[in-house]
C-alpha cells in the first residue's frame, strides 16, 4: 500500500523517486475520508465491511490536472492527415484541430456534451482517476464558453470525483476574429470574464502561448486579467517552441505550466526557483508523432517537481487512461515507476490546488482509492502497459 504519515504538498527533484510503502497492511475508511491504516499486527477487530485484498496493492486515485473532456465530435480525420505527413500546425492553418472543434461544439446542444462527458467521467473513473480539471476552449465565444463552462458545473453536481474548471477562451483565435486579436482579447476581458465569475463557473483561467496561438505579451495580459476576476493562472506553453510563456507564467505565479516539450537550461532555473508546478502530457507528442517529449530526467535532476496528466481531448491525445500515461512517462521520459507515481498523484493534486485532501493515503484525506489485480510489485503497473490492472475504485470512500 502507497501511504504516508508526514503531510506533504509536492514531491521534487531525488525525493521522486521514493515511495512511501507500506507491506501486509490493513487500511480503514470512515465515511468519506481515511481513519487510519497500519501493518496486520495492529489491524482493527471491528469494521462495518472488511475486503480482502490479498496479493493487491492499494494506491490514491489518480488526480488528472489537464484535460479537455467536455468536447463534440471526434478528429479522426486529421488523425489520418498527420499520418499522410500533415503537421499539427498546418492541419490548424487549414481550419481544423481547436478550431474543427469549436465549429462542432457550438453546434452540440449542452444537454448532449453533458451525456458525452459524463461516459467519459465514468471511463477515467474505472481507469482509477479520482479528480480531474477539466478547461473549456473549445467554444470561443461569449455563449459557447459559458455553455461548456455550465457543462463542467453539471458535471461536478453530477459526479462523485472532485473536479476543477478551468477558462480557455484563449485556446486559439476564432475564425470570426481573424483580423481583429484585440476584439478577441477584449471580448475574452471585458465580456467572457466578468460573466463567468459572476456565475462562478471557473477556478482558473488559461492561455495557449504558442506560435500561431496567442504572445507571450497577449498571455501575461489575461492572466493579469484574470488575476484581476480572482482566477489564478494555469498556462499551456512550450508544446512546440520556447517563446517566453515560462518568465511569464513564473513572474505570475502561475499554478502550473503544461506542456513543456521544448524547454531551455535558463527555464528549468527559472521554474526551479518557483512554486509553478511543471505538468508533462508525453501522450500528446505521442499521439502526434513528434519527436519531442518533455526532458524530464534533466528537470528531476536540476531538483524540479513533475505532474503527469493525460490531456484528454479529441485532436491530440483522445484517451484519458492514466495507468498509459505513466507507462509512457517510463519508457519516453526515462522516469521510474516511483516518479511517475508521485507525478501522477500528489504532484497532480497540488497542480489543482487539492494536495490537502487528495493525491496521497494519509489519515484525514479524502478515501478516493483504487485496489490493483494481483500484481507483484510497484513496477508491474506501467510495465503491463496494455492489461486493465485497476480491479476496485473508491470515490469518498463509496466503492463505483
Amino acid at each position: 500500500m502507497q501511504a504516508e504519515t508526514t503531510p506533504r504538498q509536492l514531491v521534487k527533484g531525488a525525493d521522486m523517486a521514493h515511495l512511501p510503502l507500506l507491506n501486509d497492511a490493513w487500511l480503514l475508511t470512515e465515511g468519506a475520508h481515511i481513519h487510519s491504516f497500519g501493518t496486520m499486527d495492529t489491524c482493527p477487530t471491528r469494521a462495518d465491511e472488511t475486503i480482502d485484498v490479498a496479493g493487491r496493492m492499494i494506491f490514491p486515485c489518480w488526480c488528472d490536472s489537464h484535460t479537455h473532456i467536455v468536447y463534440a465530435g471526434s478528429r479522426e480525420a486529421e488523425f489520418v492527415d498527420r499520418i499522410r505527413g500533415l503537421s499539427y500546425e498546418a492541419i490548424a492553418r487549414r481550419g481544423g484541430g481547436i478550431l474543427n472543434s469549436a465549429a462542432l461544439l457550438r453546434a452540440t446542444p449542452e444537454s448532449l456534451l453533458v451525456e458525452q462527458a459524463q461516459a467519459r467521467l465514468l471511463e477515467i473513473q474505472g481507469f482509477g482517476t479520482g479528480a480531474v480539471e477539466i478547461k473549456s476552449g473549445y467554444g470561443l465565444s461569449l455563449e459557447a464558453e459559458l455553455k461548456m463552462l455550465r457543462v463542467i458545473r453539471r458535471l461536478r453536481e453530477w459526479s462523485p470525483l472532485s473536479i476543477k474548471a478551468t477558462f480557455l477562451g484563449a485556446h486559439a483565435l476564432p475564425p470570426e476574429f481573424r483580423d481583429n486579436r484585440e476584439g478577441y482579447l477584449r471580448l475574452v476581458e471585458e465580456e467572457m470574464l466578468p460573466r463567468i465569475v459572476d456565475e462562478g463557473l471557473a477556478d482558473y483561467i488559461d492561455v495557449f502561448c504558442e506560435k500561431g496561438f496567442f504572445t507571450v505579451a497577449e498571455t501575461e495580459r489575461l492572466i493579469e486579467a484574470g488575476a484581476r476576476h480572482g482566477l489564478r493562472a494555469k498556462i499551456h506553453t512550450n508544446q512546440f517552441h520556447s517563446l517566453g510563456g515560462i518568465e511569464a507564467a513564473v513572474k505570475h505565479r502561475a499554478l502550473s505550466v503544461d506542456h513543456l516539450e521544448v524547454l531551455t537550461e535558463a527555464e528549468i532555473a527559472l521554474l526551479r526557483d518557483s512554486d509553478t508546478m511543471p505538468t508533462l502530457l508525453p501522450t500528446a507528442p505521442f499521439f502526434i508523432n513528434d519527436e519531442h517529449y518533455p526532458p524530464a530526467r534533466q528537470m528531476l535532476d536540476a531538483g524540479l517537481p513533475i505532474a503527469l496528466a493525460t490531456d484528454y481531448n479529441p485532436g491530440t491525445s483522445p484517451s484519458g487512461r492514466m495507468p498509459f500515461v505513466l507507462s509512457l512517462a517510463c519508457i519516453k521520459l526515462r522516469l521510474t515507476p516511483e516518479e511517475v507515481i508521485n507525478a501522477a498523484t500528489l504532484n497532480g493534486a497540488y497542480a489543482m490546488e487539492l494536495a490537502d485532501s487528495h493525491g496521497s493515503i494519509m489519515s484525514g484525506k479524502v478515501a478516493n482509492l483504487f485496489i490493483t489485480k494481483p500484481i507483484p510489485s510497484v513496477a508491474y503497473l506501467p510495465y503491463a502497459f496494455g492489461s486493465d490492472l485497476v480491479e476496485r475504485v473508491f470515490i469518498r470512500g463509496q466503492a463505483v
